[in-house]
């Protein structure tokens, strides 16, 4: 079974086609118009063992917020298409992950139900044009429309470049251990669904 899926969700905002494949080899083609949401979202894809095409055409010209959102909205709607029944996967995931002086946690459950629990603990306005605002946004708005819980915090770090980058690292290892086949044909839930 093919695990891909494409999106293209187009508002007044934002113009996006998304294309992602959880069995790929992790190669990643991001372009935003943000450099360091390309940056972030390069890094989820390629640790989370994921192919992934996204072009974007926002209004930057009003700020960042809507095109950052709208490629998290994007993203998670193809995980969970990807996903599909969500048969015979891991389900849960968790990592640390450490960038130099930095280290982040995230655990996630392909549970059908959005949790999102982001504590970043950013200082800086923003990093390179992305507010430090919109990366928790980013990780919330994921895993609302992938329809999962997801915890991620930042256990410490005094660069905010390095413990952003170290959220969506430890968040792409969780992710890549929770879609992981596991050779099951079930549902991994007592309820027999998690859709």
């Amino acid at each position: 079974m093919t695990r891909r899926a494409t999106v293209e969700r187009q508002t007044l905002e934002t113009r996006i086609r998304l294309v992602l494949d959880l069995d790929g080899a992790g190669t990643a083609s991001v372009k935003t118009g943000i450099g360091f949401l390309d940056h972030l979202l390069t890094a989820l894809a390629r640790h989370a063992g994921w192919d992934l095409e996204l072009a974007c055409t926002g209004d930057l010209e009003v700020d960042d917020h809507h095109t950052a959102e709208d490629c998290a909205l994007a993203l998670g709607t193809a995980i969970d298409r990807a996903l599909g029944e969500r048969l015979g996967i891991a389900r849960f995931g968790w990592a640390l992950a450490p960038l130099d002086e930095a280290l982040a946690r995230a655990v996630a459950d392909l549970s059908g139900r959005p949790w999102p629990q982001v504590e970043l603990g950013l200082t800086r306005p923003s990093i390179g044009a992305l507010a430090s605002e919109n990366v928790s946004h980013v990780l919330v708005s994921l895993a609302t429309s992938a329809r999962m819980a997801l915890h991620v915090d930042v256990l410490r770090g005094a660069n905010d470049h390095h413990r952003a980058e170290a959220a969506f690292k430890a968040t792409a290892l969780a992710l890549r251990q929770a879609v992981a086949r596991t050779g099951s044909t079930e549902v991994p839930s007592t309820k027999g669904t998690l859709v």
